[in-house]
């Protein structure tokens, strides 16, 4: 029985080769390694279902201009803050100003965010095309030929007025949609909603507003979605699609820093981001420094969440600014009261008084938030520990279901403070973040649960998002689920980035632009641990016969996919600048290795700085080819640089040992 459980699989995959040619004049590999396996039912552990999710914050223009699809920028002319005049970039206006005066006052029917804008047009005989305003949203609007566009804009005028809406080019000579608006003469604020449906495409274009009469209008909230965002949603269909592919167990929200803020007046406010979006006043980022109004808020991150099938994890503020300053724990009771609400607001049936507010946007089922985290890296703060334990307990009193995250690592030591799990963030170099991968090796084994809510490789080895960085990344990642009895949950960050912006963190997982989007190498990699969640874990164990050899990282699971075929999935990170040839061996697996239905893929480039970019989105992504041949007693030899999954097809009705012969090429096209 020993001997039929017994057998050893090699299967050899070079990138990027095609032709039959002999293994050893295309790859010389230097360092010879044995990768050992135990697959035996007693070792086996089940990988958590939460482990790998997404993590989202509002930087980076991520949200506002990005995943969330308003196509206006500083629509409700907030952005300069509740002083007139104001600046209201980035809009601007269309003649000079003998034509058309612009400013803004503090006349809106709105009372959470009271600033208008009053456009008053002097000219009696108008340049042709009249004289206004436009709105370039951010970095251009991306209009397509034959879509639909949603406009909503409040307007009010002492007389009868007609305005002409449009959607033309960055420079005004091309117009993709129109339409004339006539606006009653009375002091009222009308609601004005139209769609304009485009006769082109311009990935730059704006949202202009004219008239040829001279009058006073003033303008307030004014909005232009796509009317095919995700699900009716809000979302733009091509970056939740990316997520989608990434098949993440859970959302962390809304930050990160942006929780915090720098300044506790401008941290994320739950109860400013939900009702109807034109009474929602907006706030100042200033950890990222832009303005945002707050159209993607709590309801919407919930509503992510379940669109995605993720479970969602809620940062709320725990009383305490990014660097600046914190409440005492013996006023931190409003704070207290203000989470509460949030989850009432999630979870409170339809008839709760906050519950109703969810209710009354569309969503009477309540949110399945099992998880809060208390506050983001606020741990050794003067008042944190003190703050924490009146959340913990009264979270723990109305909702004892819930999972409440610290702060405060815990990964070397006990925590002096109950969790169910802690924070655990890193940001390092490529070399550092690749030796981290044994972090969780000795953590305690008992007690709350890692949640690793922050990693990355960053700066110099990080680029606009090499494969480097993915790497390491890779590494970390196969620490985490070799200790994922102790590692319950892992996300990246940051996650969006917009290329138009000046000043950039990275890397970021997904880039993208008003009508382009594409994945960084992080990406790609993530991919190849998606299936990992809920897996079946096996041990390994690496030896070498070169002394002090620590270039690989690697982990073995069992998966099924949807057609409940099994797979065993091994996945190893060279992290050196050669080829290594590595023995790979199992012990105990109760099936047979389908050959015909295996394959290999790798992530892997020429240089190891190389990154990808919208001329080149497809530079470095996996590549998969299937496996033709394998036999005992083979080996696997590893391009230098490089992060392969192979998965290797189970029929557990075949119980047998592999029998086979070493190819002189063993494959003869990838």
């Amino acid at each position: 029985m020993e001997g039929r459980l017994s057998r050893t699989v090699i299967v050899f995959l070079l990138l990027f080769y095609i032709g039959c040619k002999c293994l050893a004049s295309d790859l010389e590999a230097t360092q010879r390694v044995t990768l050992k396996i135990d697959a035996s039912p007693s070792l086996a552990r089940k990988i958590p279902d939460t482990l790998l999710g997404v993590f989202f914050e509002e930087m980076g223009r991520g949200g506002a201009g990005g995943l969330w699809a308003e196509l206006v920028s500083n629509r409700g002319f907030e952005a300069g803050g509740p002083n007139t005049p104001s600046n209201i970039d980035p809009w601007l206006i269309i003649g000079d100003d003998s034509s058309i005066f612009v400013e803004t006052d503090r006349t809106s029917c709105f009372s959470k965010n009271i600033v208008a804008l009053r456009m008053e047009v002097l000219c009696n005989d108008c340049p042709a095309g009249g004289v206004g305003i436009y709105n370039p949203g951010f970095w251009g609007m991306n209009i397509e030929d034959g879509k639909t566009y949603n406009l909503v804009m409040y307007v009010k005028s002492p007389r009868t007025a007609r305005l002409t809406v449009s959607l033309t080019s960055s420079d005004g000579s091309q117009n993709l949609a129109s339409v004339t608006i006539t606006v009653a003469g009375k002091s009222d604020w009308i609601k004005m909603e139209q769609k304009l449906v485009a006769k082109g495409t311009n990935r730059t274009s704006r949202l202009q507003i004219t008239s040829n009469k001279k009058g006073v209008v003033w303008f307030d909230q004014v909005s232009l979605m796509p009317s095919d965002t995700y699900k009716g949603h809000g979302f733009r269909n091509g970056l939740v699609s990316m997520l989608l592919d990434l098949k993440p167990r859970f959302l962390r929200f809304p930050g990160g820093c942006f929780v915090q803020g720098g300044w506790l007046r401008n941290a994320f406010r739950w109860k400013e981001t939900i009702g109807p979006w034109e009474e929602r006043p907006g706030h100042f980022g200033d950890c990222w420094n832009y303005w945002t109004d707050d159209g993607l808020g709590y309801f919407e991150f919930l509503q992510l969440s379940e669109d995605l099938g993720a479970a969602p994890i809620w940062v709320f503020n725990s009383g305490m600014s990014f660097d600046n300053d914190e409440v005492d724990t013996a006023a931190i009771a409003p704070f207290v009261k203000d989470t509460l609400d949030s989850l009432e607001f999630a979870r409170g049936s339809p008839n709760s008084s906050w519950g109703s507010v969810r209710a009354a946007m569309g969503h009477p089922e309540p949110f399945p938030v099992k998880y809060v985290a208390i506050g983001n890296e606020d741990c050794g703060k003067k008042f944190y520990n003190g703050n924490y334990l009146k959340f913990y307990n009264a979270i723990r009193e109305a909702y004892p279901d819930i999972q409440l995250i610290s702060n405060c690592d815990g990964s070397s030591g006990p925590l002096d403070h109950p969790a169910d799990l802690y924070d655990f963030h890193v940001y390092a170099d490529a070399k550092t973040l690749f030796s981290m991968k044994n972090t969780f090796d000795k953590a305690p084994r008992s007690g709350p649960k890692a949640f690793v809510s922050e990693y990355a490789v960053w700066k110099t080895d990080a680029g606009r998002g090499t494969l480097l960085a993915s790497l390491a990344e890779a590494a970390f990642l196969t620490g985490l689920e070799n200790n994922s009895d102790v590692v319950e949950m892992a996300c990246h960050a940051p996650l969006f980035v917009n290329d138009d912006i000046e000043k950039k963190w990275n890397p970021d997982v997904i880039v993208f632009n008003t009508w382009q989007h594409y994945g960084t190498p992080s990406y790609w990699m993530h991919m190849l641990f998606r299936e990992s969640s809920g897996a079946v874990l096996h041990p390994i164990a690496i030896s070498s016969s070169s002394s002090g050899n620590n270039s690989l990282a690697a982990s073995a699971i069992t998966w099924q996919d949807s057609d409940n075929s099994s797979f065993l999935r091994v996945k190893i990170v060279n992290f050196e600048s050669v080829a290594v040839r590595v023995t790979i061996s199992t012990n105990g697996l109760e099936a047979s290795i389908d050959v015909q239905r295996s394959t290999a893929t790798v992530l892997t480039s020429s240089n190891v700085m190389d990154e990808n970019s919208f001329s080149n989105p497809n530079k470095i992504v996996p590549v998969k080819s299937q496996l033709f041949e394998a036999a005992a007693h083979m080996q696997v030899t590893l391009a230098p640089h490089s992060f392969t999954s192979f998965d290797l097809a189970l029929d557990s009705s075949k119980l047998g040992t592999l029998v086979g012969r070493e190819d002189e090429c063993l494959m003869s096209q990838l």
